[in-house]
């Protein structure tokens, strides 16, 4: 069993453009034993994203949770622990959204899958597909 965590990007694929993963990551969602999280963070992400009219992110951020929960992914909140980790997390990466999301596949521990290799050497915990 893997417990995979997936960035907003494969987020918003594995829900709305499923044909854009790769055949490996269609895959691991598919196998039912599995579990597949998301961050509220990448609910936040999008939120603001979409607000500002970012076009990668013109996705509703309540219709993608909702979708998520359906499809029997699991919601990641944002714990504290996750949270103060991102005081100690070197810059390799700006975006704030995506240093939550790496801070918290540390501080679970659960394997991070994204298309990010700039997130790379945060931890071996990062997966970019």
């Amino acid at each position: 069993m893997t417990r995979a965590l997936l960035d907003t990007h494969l987020l918003i694929w594995a829900l709305d453009e499923y044909g854009r993963l790769p055949a490996d990551m269609r895959d691991l969602l598919q196998d039912p034993t599995n579990e597949i999280v998301f961050s509220v963070v990448s609910i936040w992400e999008i939120a603001i994203k979409a607000r500002l009219g970012k076009i990668s992110f013109a996705v509703r951020p309540e219709d993608i949770a909702s979708s998520a929960i359906s499809t029997g992914f699991v919601e990641l909140p944002l714990r504290w622990q996750a949270a103060a980790a991102l005081a100690n997390l070197p810059m390799h990466h700006r975006d704030p959204f995506d240093r939550a999301i790496v801070a918290q596949a540390m501080s679970e521990p659960v394997h991070l899958y994204t298309v990010d290799r700039k997130l790379i050497p945060y931890s071996p915990l990062v997966r970019a597909i």
